[in-house]
């Protein structure tokens, strides 16, 4: 059983925190505690896909002088993918927490329930 939970460590690992952020977004009424699940979610795939995407015993891929073997290289497209999907959640985590600063200056709260029961009476009297 230990054998089995120590080869697997990053994955379980990445399982425990998509469930915690998982969790966040649903359990939580406060919009910076739904980002901030929102990370966490984030931040669990990219550790299970450089988790998965890692091949134990290949070399960087960057031409080494005398290797000729495209085997001994490891697969850089995991990477590309993880930093492309950090680049997306910094840029997309900005946008949300500017929102929620737009939101709060208009409702003075960062509730998801208020916020909402404040535009519906906004609504009825336009």
């Amino acid at each position: 059983m230990m054998v089995l939970i120590s080869s697997h460590l990053e994955e379980m690992t990445a399982m425990i925190l998509f469930g915690i952020g998982f969790t966040m977004l649903l359990l939580h009424k406060n919009l910076i505690k739904k980002i901030l699940g929102l990370n966490i979610m984030d931040t669990a795939v990219y550790l299970f896909l450089t988790a998965k995407g890692y091949i134990y015993g290949t070399l960087v891929p960057i031409y080494i002088e005398g290797v000729k073997d495209a085997s001994a290289y490891g697969n850089p497209i995991p990477d590309g993918l993880v930093l492309t999907g950090i680049v997306v959640s910094v840029s997309s985590t900005a946008l949300m927490l500017s929102l929620t600063i737009r939101l709060y200056v208009r409702y003075h709260t960062l509730d998801i329930d208020r916020i909402v029961m404040e535009w519906r009476k906004e609504e009825e009297l336009s």
